[in-house]
């Protein structure tokens, strides 16, 4: 059987490290070629990603970009397209969060995750569609998580902007699957990253207790989910959210 996205060549932004260097290497091992992307600062992160996917003998390359800015988005799209000759997939993933009561957030904070994490996306949908829409097809998967299905404690921006993801990812996939560009999401729980190994023990905890698997999950299991959806073999799938949660939401 073929790989999944065998020959398809796209984006992975917040793929320096954590679930988007674990999507980014899922997607070269079913055949991708994949541009890593993270700010400039992640460079370092960026760079051990694509050498971990040439050493498995994938293909991808490094562009730095800010996904507040939606110059840098657009430059990104620009730079997938010269560097692999076309963008069949976006993975829009970069994200953070903050541990705090909501009346301890202060506006700057609850900016700075909206605009990452939700403005992130939006800027992502806004240059890959066209670009997408152009060639004839295209598939997009936006990282949500289970916070944006449920609500999680101690994380209130983060889970407004996940349920943002949600709503775009439904409304996007509305308004242009007819034309050849299906649009989903994913929605991972306790995933083994460095922003979860530095999240309370309390608060993982928490997490993994609710779960049918009593475990956390690994980025690469996250990246399967993705593979899956953007593969042609999902064609009649669009606007759906994904959880990937080790049964988080089962007894929700």
């Amino acid at each position: 059987m073929a790989l999944l996205v065998e020959g398809k060549s796209g984006f992975v932004t917040g793929s320096a490290g954590g679930i988007g260097r674990g999507i980014a290497r899922e997607l070269a091992r079913e055949g991708a070629q994949v541009v890593v992307s993270d700010l400039p600062s992640a460079a370092a992160g960026g760079q051990e990603t694509v050498e971990a996917i040439r050493a498995g003998g994938g293909r991808a390359e490094w562009v730095p970009a800010d996904v507040t800015s939606s110059d840098e988005v657009a430059a990104l799209v620009q730079r997938t397209v010269e560097i692999f000759g076309a963008l069949d997939f976006a993975v829009n993933n970069a994200g953070i969060a903050i541990h705090k009561p909501l009346a301890e957030v202060s506006p700057e904070e609850f900016d700075q995750v909206i605009g990452i994490n939700l403005k992130g996306v939006f800027l992502g949908l806004k240059h890959a569609i066209p670009q997408m829409l152009t060639a004839g097809a295209g598939s997009i998967v936006n990282v949500a998580s289970v916070a944006g299905l449920t609500g999680v404690d101690l994380i209130s921006p983060y889970t407004a902007s996940k349920h943002g993801i949600v709503g775009l990812t439904k409304n996007a996939a509305l308004e242009y699957s007819g034309r050849g560009v299906r649009i989903n999401a994913v929605a991972p729980n306790a995933i083994r990253t460095p922003l979860m190994d530095a999240s309370p023990k309390d608060f993982v905890d928490g997490l993994i207790a609710p779960q049918a698997m009593k475990r956390v999950g690994e980025p690469e299991e996250v990246g399967f989910a993705v593979a899956a959806l953007l593969s042609d073999r999902a064609g009649f799938i669009t606007g759906v959210t994904l959880p990937v949660d080790g049964g988080y939401l089962t007894g929700a």
